[in-house]
């Protein structure tokens, strides 16, 4: 009786995890700890700044092994904030579908514990507000576990990032520079060709 109970329970527990074979994220245990160098509210530069991030298994976690994990990649997610009325950054608890976390800073095989890696903000990260999730994969590439710098609702320990704009101040120099260099041909073509005329006359 004992060994049918638990091959329901594991029965019960593959469905809710998977839909035709998908990942859920409502299933997956918050088994990992995430710590990034952001402070709340802080604002960083794409292209300039870099950010901090340290992991490991959740030893508050009771019950848990993590003989099955065999990769970690680690997120920077849209806060929701940046999600409204955003289709293309919209989450989905399905997890081949979900768009919250669009940018990998770290993707390697998996260590219990990994403490400080730096991640230089790249140059295409869109204006937004952020915090970070990491996964945890099994040897077939689908989600174990999951941890996050922030809380369940994605409201607290969050921090954004100032994207390139495209304008630069010696671009604005420059166009300043050919502004005037117009105007100034401008009135010199005029002068000569008033001056022509006087001579003409």
């Amino acid at each position: 009786m004992r060994s049918f109970l638990l091959e329901v329970s594991l029965l019960l527990l593959f469905l809710l995890k998977t839909t035709n074979g998908d990942v859920l994220f409502s299933s997956l245990p918050r088994s990992f700890f995430v710590v990034a160098s952001p402070i709340e509210g802080q604002v960083l530069k794409a292209g300039e700044d870099n950010i901090t991030v340290s992991f490991g298994l959740n030893q508050t976690v009771t019950n848990q092994t993590d003989e099955s994990y065999k990769k970690v990649k680690v997120k920077l997610c849209y806060a929701p904030i940046s999600q409204v009325d955003r289709k293309w950054r919209k989450t989905n608890d399905n997890l081949k579908k979900d768009k919250t976390c669009q940018f990998t800073i770290y993707d390697k095989p998996y260590e219990r514990n990994v403490e400080g890696f730096k991640w230089d903000i790249e140059k295409d990260i869109p204006t937004a507000t952020y915090f970070v999730r990491s996964y945890v994969y099994n040897d077939v590439d689908e989600e174990m576990a999951y941890g996050q710098t922030t809380n369940e609702k994605k409201s607290d320990s969050l921090f954004k990032i100032q994207g390139i704009s495209g304008r630069h101040v010696s671009i604005d120099i420059a166009s300043a520079c050919f502004s005037v260099f117009a105007l100034l041909s401008l009135v010199g073509f005029f002068i000569i060709e008033k001056r022509q005329s006087k001579v003409k006359s």
